[in-house]
């Protein structure tokens, strides 16, 4: 007897519909077909023991298992439970009226229990646009699938309960996440604020011009002085994410096994800090079975490296393609995948190997040159892809003991998504541009326009600094973006020479 159930395969962030047909006959050996993996070879071990587990008997007839379409590899163990489905009705121990409304999804263990799998959201996607009725998968990953709308998301804990679905014997009930309570109960749930920062007005100033745009930020300064505090609580002033972009962000983490069981929507921008040892295929992802890396995980949000120098060149020197070009295409010889990667990179390192050059109070301890060369572990086309640079001075001690509270996140919020607006309205009818960061040369020329005053510093700043092009376009796209904080029509000269303030790595100062 031949019988069909349907499942899906992820490819990218993307799925696909996978037919799963067995087929039961005269014959003794069990053969599985269509470019599967060794995890989907192993499959039948774990099916077998599931299925006895479940109080049925596994065939003991020639079993053929075909995943189609035939020409496209198969990966992973989510397919044990749609084989598994397939068996028993194809065996006549299941009732098959309803099994092809449905995509059937999960892992089994040897007792039957279902375990969680990745890409939950985009097979749930897929099962909706393909025009099927409803989505079997763990439960554990129920949450993530059911903020598809029209779709029914029966999340179960094991074989036995999904048995006892199809033949009528067990009532459960759809799994229901209504998006949009989900979404804006959540969407400004943050741990940390931008009050606790004592002092660091500057910074701080940066990091809201840093927002407003969109721009690429390094903060160089000695230790202790709050580089990652100041980091971590960039989020906290970001836009907060649309229905959309939270949409794009969560298929994402699916993708990557990233949510957890009690999550469904992600409602806050990410923040992800790979440790310096990161290796480059998981910065920017890859792999025999290719996954998103950090740069994905960071879509919509903010990329931190701390302690920049200490990366691996190569690590850093990959990143360069997705930062110009907002995501990141992985090709091998059998796939080519693309992900999304449109995030902030914020940067922090210190000037020196031992911390305290250009410090105010304490004396550098490095040798002649070691300034230079610890400075060129980060390459010229990565800085010029770095907005700001922004100098980090340790804060004072009225400062810290200070009682008096900073701007709250949600202030200076405000004025970011005030700045956003401005050039929401300026890119409006173009979907691909969002803000000032995402501007191409040819926008910049026609958007960015300088008085002579504004075109005579620029040229002084470039002659005395040796800023290359691109470092000439990210200086308008900064001022470009003062001038939106300060809702002004046109740049200033002012808003210009606070955009070449913060180009500290091109002065000679920090030459070593």
């Amino acid at each position: 007897m031949l019988i069909k159930t349907y499942g899906s395969a992820v490819f990218g962030v993307n799925a696909l519909t996978i037919t799963i047909e067995v087929s039961i006959g005269a014959g003794t050996r069990y053969h599985i077909v269509g470019l599967p993996d060794n995890a989907i070879k192993e499959s039948l071990r774990r099916i077998e023991s599931a299925i006895q587990s479940a109080g049925l008997k596994m065939p003991r007839q020639k079993i053929v298992i075909n995943l189609a379409p035939a020409d496209i590899r198969k990966e992973g163990s989510a397919y044990d439970l749609p084989i598994a489905i397939g068996i028993l009705a194809a065996s006549g121990q299941l009732e098959t009226e309803r099994i092809t409304d449905y995509f059937i999804m999960g892992e089994l263990s040897l007792d039957g229990g279902l375990q969680p799998m990745k890409g939950a959201l985009p097979i749930a996607i897929q099962a909706r646009n393909a025009g099927f009725k409803g989505f079997i998968l763990p439960k554990d990953n129920s949450r993530e699938a059911a903020i598809v709308n029209d779709l029914q998301v029966y999340g179960l804990r094991n074989l036995s309960e999904v048995i006892g679905l199809f033949n009528g014997n067990e009532t459960h009930n759809p799994v229901v996440v209504n998006t949009r309570d989900e979404f804006f109960n959540k969407v400004n749930s943050y741990s940390y604020d931008f009050s606790d920062v004592k002092g660091q007005e500057n910074i701080k100033r940066a990091l809201e011009i840093a927002a407003a745009g969109g721009h690429n930020l390094i903060l160089i300064g000695p230790p202790g002085a709050g580089k990652t505090m100041l980091a971590k609580r960039l989020p906290t002033i970001l836009p907060p994410l649309s229905l959309q972009e939270a949409l794009e962000t969560t298929k994402i983490h699916s993708v990557a096994g990233k949510l957890g069981a009690a999550d469904s929507l992600m409602t806050e921008r990410p923040y992800r800090c790979p440790h310096h040892t990161v290796s480059d295929i998981a910065l920017v992802g890859g792999g025999a079975n290719p996954q998103p890396g950090e740069i994905s995980l960071a879509h919509n949000g903010v990329l931190f490296l701390d302690e920049l120098p200490e990366f691996k060149r190569s690590v850093l020197e990959v990143m360069r393609q997705p930062l110009e070009d907002r995501n990141v295409v992985l090709s091998r010889a059998r796939i080519t995948v693309e992900y999304p990667a449109s995030f902030m990179l914020i940067a922090s390192m210190n000037p020196c190997p031992c911390g305290f050059y250009n410090h105010p109070e304490k004396e550098c301890t490095c040798a002649p040159g070691i300034v230079q060369k610890y400075l060129s572990k980060i390459s010229g086309p990565l800085l010029d892809r770095i907005d700001l640079h922004v100098e980090v001075t340790p804060v004072e001690f009225d400062d810290l003991i200070s009682m008096a509270d900073g701007e709250k996140s949600e202030a200076i919020r405000m004025r970011v998504i005030q700045a956003r607006a401005f050039q929401s309205q300026r890119f409006r009818g173009n979907d691909a541009l969002h803000y000032n960061a995402q501007m191409n040369p040819n926008m910049v020329r026609r958007i960015c326009k300088i008085d002579p005053a504004g075109q005579a510093l620029i040229k002084k700043a470039m002659e005395r600094l040796g800023l290359s092009a691109r470092a000439y376009d990210r200086i308008l796209k900064v001022s470009r973006t003062i001038a939106d904080i300060e809702g002004s029509e046109t740049i200033q000269l002012e808003h210009l020479a606070e955009a070449i303030h913060y180009r500290s790595l091109d002065r000679d100062s920090w030459s070593g």
